[in-house]
């Protein structure tokens, strides 16, 4: 097993603390370091868990995997975990609750079936003496399920807490230099205070958590069921104490109603019942054949086939079962076996201590070390092994202890004398400090784990404390204690760290005796073997390139001869490259003001430098393109608005009041295609035209202008609509930008017979305003110009009467990206009768109501009237 450790909480959400005595409240500042160094643990004891799933290796054999890779990709041992994770370093936490366990849920609040009808106890299956099935999966061992993330030790109980994450020693690394290493997979035994909320890695360590505040077997189901729903899909717990009558007795329950739990409330010694059958034989019971089961078993339920599948359990040295019922089908695999049989095992250990009165010392030699452990401080605690009839240890009674110990429910000191250690500290089972426990206990081998982080209170606040836990065998039974690390220590790791992580390093010159001290990141950061020594502070410039030499030379001369503090950029020339150094210093003078002493620091800047080389850079390009952009657009505008003059006035064109409206997009810095063409012809006839080109930019502008001036000749001397629409699809195919498309309407009004003949090109169909109702007019054939080589157009005609108005228009006007194009259609045919009037300038609140602020596309608008008094 191996021990994952958890993000420490954040502020304010409950993270759990310890008061051992003796601590000074100067030890405060290092929070800071502990933490980060605790979140560099997180990522590589997630990253060992991976391997060793993959692998099937030990804690000890991952962690040499991830350095050798390391190595041999010239990273970190860090970012080596952050490719092993997948770009996933985060760790999941949950805020830890204060005060007592969560009410469990009721039955009414767990279960999901309708309310069941009372009747007699029989269920609707007779009585039928039922075959066993017997536990065919491996005996129960010792330990217990390995998990997917095991937990990580802590010095305040045997579950890992999100304020509690494990801090290392140095381990190698590519670069040299010191790296944390994160807690062993050991966790450690009792220590201070801990909170039966904790978070945990692992589902058996949130059931051993939770169950340490489980006062009653009603309370111990519903905790069951709470944390097994998820896990092993558990839908109902049913928990059954055999009588002396060799009945059942059901004494806790979750996941049923009152009714179905007052009909199996006793249970006489009949034939066939699962939960007794279990009792009988001290085996599980697995039901996962639901027709077969049938056969065998008295099913609880009403109908039974509400449960699908079924495990009876029965609890170690105690005449209990424990019933895990499923609404789904399917057989319990080999894990969830082995899950739901160290959870019993739990159980255990909790349902002896409801009635049980903690047990005396074995003898006197206990009494001894009591007296003994009364006067140290720290945590620490004498532990007698206690054996099952196969030998195995299943758990250890708590013989002796110091008066800082405190277990996750809160007992300090004495209080804990003659309890068990699973009835404490229940997450210990699915801890690999179990094992080294047993360990230790057999060859007698102490064991010492390696450092790991622990919240502390001094005080009144809150501090991260450094500890180790080591084992020890006395006589037959162990000592558990724990080491609280050097502050000095911890002081000198958070300077190196400080300065690995800034990229920076310390120096020193004593400028009487010419004594120079430098950090070791120092020749890292002047790419300066250490071999070579330091380099004294008046060669110090001979270091940086030529051009920076002067600069440096007087920063110096002014700090050694006047005592000013210096802050001075400069560059060396390396192996690697140019690299973009910092040197701040200060002088400390004598009693007579003589500057005797420098110290500072110097820092490599080259990857910000290179950074805001880079940015500037790419805000030069990006003027450059948007100096560019815009004088296209200009350009492209300039020339629109000559291509395509707008009148300042209606138009009177074979009898008809015509306005022209055009306004360019608001959102980007190009311009559109649309255009449209008014005009009256040699005949008396008008023609009116209306397009869009795809596109914006001068590309759009100049087909724009080619399809403008082609589709008037074209009608000018005598092209039908549609053989014009044939003829400019032609011409769009042999354009310079061959996957051009464009769309058009063509109307041509005979004014003699109030007729107008149209056709169209993919366009919109025009909208008529007729006494008060708007009709969309019919569209004839037509597909959008250059999506075809053959295409084929038809033309429709209509006759206006007096008092009708004609709307053509561009896309622009009723497309929006969120919704299809007739919804904008319909709400421009309601804004045509709302906004209506025969007054000149009419279209400025027409296109005002169904614009939006920031226009996607231009918007092209030919507004015709037929006067009310035509003849």
């Amino acid at each position: 097993m191996t021990s994952d450790p958890a993000i420490p909480a954040e502020n304010g959400t409950g993270s759990h603390t310890i008061a051992p005595a003796g601590v000074a409240p100067g030890r405060r500042s290092e929070l800071e370091r502990l933490r980060d160094l605790a979140a560099t643990s997180a990522v590589l004891e997630r990253a060992k868990g991976a391997v060793m799933a993959l692998t099937g290796c030990s804690a000890e054999t991952a962690h040499e995997e991830l350095l050798g890779r390391a190595r041999a990709g010239g990273r970190t041992l860090i970012e080596e975990c952050r490719i092993t994770l997948g770009g996933d370093s985060s760790t999941r936490t949950v805020p830890a609750q204060e005060g007592p366990r969560p009410r469990p849920r009721t039955p009414d609040e767990r279960g999901t079936s309708v309310p069941e009808q009372p009747d007699a106890f029989v269920p609707d299956q007779p009585d039928t003496p039922g075959s066993d099935q017997p536990d065919t999966s491996a005996p129960d061992e010792p330990d217990t399920l390995v998990p997917d993330q095991p937990d990580t030790p802590v010095p305040g109980g045997l579950n890992a807490d999100v304020a509690d994450v494990p801090v290392g020693r140095d381990i190698p690394a590519p670069d040299a230099s010191a790296t944390p290493t994160p807690a062993p997979p050991d966790a450690p035994l009792p220590g201070p205070a801990r909170d039966p909320a904790d978070d945990v890695s692992t589902p058996l360590g949130r059931v051993g958590a939770a169950l340490a505040g489980v006062r009653t077997p009603q309370e111990l189901a519903g905790c069951l069921l709470e944390h097994l729903a998820d896990t092993v899909g558990a839908d109902a717990i049913m928990i059954f104490a055999r009588l002396p009558a060799d009945g059942l007795e059901l004494v806790g329950h979750a996941g049923i109603d009152a009714t179905l739990a007052a009909q199996w409330g006793h249970v006489p010694p009949l034939t066939g019942v699962a939960a007794l059958e279990t009792l009988r034989n001290r085996e599980a019971r697995w039901l996962e054949d639901l027709p077969a089961d049938r056969t065998r078993f008295l099913l609880i339920g009403n109908p039974p086939e509400r449960w699908r599948s079924r495990a009876w359990l029965p609890v170690d040295a105690a005449e209990i079962s424990i019933g895990v019922l499923r609404t789904h089908p399917g057989p319990f695999t080999p894990r969830t076996r082995d899950h739901l049989r160290a959870v019993v095992r739990l159980c255990a250990s909790r349902l002896r201590a409801f009635d049980a009165a903690p047990e005396p010392a074995a003898d006197g030699f206990a009494q001894t070390v009591q007296t003994v452990l009364d006067t140290l401080p720290g945590a620490a605690m004498l532990l007698t092994p206690l054996r099952a009839p196969s030998g195995d240890v299943e758990d250890y009674r708590i013989d002796a202890v110091t008066p800082e110990a405190v277990d996750v429910v809160g007992r300090t000191g004495r209080e804990l004398v003659g309890l068990r250690i699973l009835e404490c500290w229940p997450p210990i089972a699915d801890e690999s400090l179990w094992q080294r426990c047993q360990d230790v206990l057999g060859a007698g081998k102490p064991y010492e784990g390696e450092p790991f982080a622990q919240q502390d209170v001094v005080a009144g606040g809150a501090e991260l404390s450094t500890y180790s836990v080591r084992v020890a065998r006395l006589g037959e039974g162990l000592v558990v204690s724990w080491v609280r690390h050097d502050p000095p220590d911890r002081q000198e790791q958070r300077l190196a760290d400080v300065q690995r992580l800034g990229n920076l390093g310390w120096a020193s010159w004593n400028l009487p005796t010419g004594d120079v001290t430098w950090a070791d990141q120092v020749f890292t950061v002047l790419d300066r073997d250490p071999a070579d020594g330091p380099v004294r502070l008046p060669d110090l410039p001979g270091l940086a390139v030529p051009e920076d030499v002067p600069v440096l030379n007087r920063a110096i001369r002014a700090l050694v001869h006047e005592g000013r503090p210096v802050d001075v950029p400069f560059r060396i020339r390396t192996a690697r490259g140019v690299r973009h150094l910092r040197t701040v210093a200060e002088a400390v003078a004598d009693p007579h003001g003589t500057p005797v002493e420098v110290h500072g620091f110097l820092q490599d800047l080259t990857a910000r430098r290179n950074a805001e080389l880079a940015l500037v850079e790419s805000e030069r390009e990006n003027l450059t393109q948007h100096g560019a952009l815009q004088a296209e657009r200009a350009l492209a505008a300039r020339l629109q608005h000559a291509l395509l003059p707008l009148p300042d006035k209606p138009l009177q064109l074979a009898g008809l009041r015509v306005e022209v409206t055009y306004l360019p997009a608001q959102s980007g810095i190009h311009v559109g295609g649309d255009w449209y063409s008014a005009i009256e012809l040699p005949d008396g006839t008008a023609l009116f035209v209306v397009g869009d080109v795809a596109g914006h930019g001068m590309d759009a502008v100049a087909t724009m202008a080619q399809l403008r001036f082609t589709a008037k000749g074209m009608v000018i001397t005598g092209s039908s609509l549609t053989g014009a629409l044939s003829r400019l699809n032609t011409l769009l195919l042999h354009s310079r930008d061959p996957h051009g498309t464009a769309t058009m309407v063509l109307a041509h009004y005979h004014p003699d017979e109030r007729r107008l003949v149209w056709a169209q090109a993919g366009h919109p169909p025009p909208l008529r305003l007729r006494a008060g109702e708007v009709q969309r007019l019919g569209r004839p054939g037509g597909m959008l110009l250059g999506a075809s080589t053959t295409p084929v157009f038809e033309q429709a005609e209509t006759r206006l009467e007096p008092g009708d108005r004609l709307l053509f228009y561009t896309d622009g006007l009723v497309e929006r990206t969120s919704e299809a194009i007739d919804l904008g259609i319909e709400r421009l045919a309601r804004a045509l009768v709302t906004h209506h009037t025969d007054e000149p300038g009419s279209l400025g609140p027409l296109l005002a109501a169904v614009l939006e602020e920031d226009r996607r596309d231009d918007v092209c608008v030919v507004d015709i009237r037929v006067p009310a008094d035509c003849a």
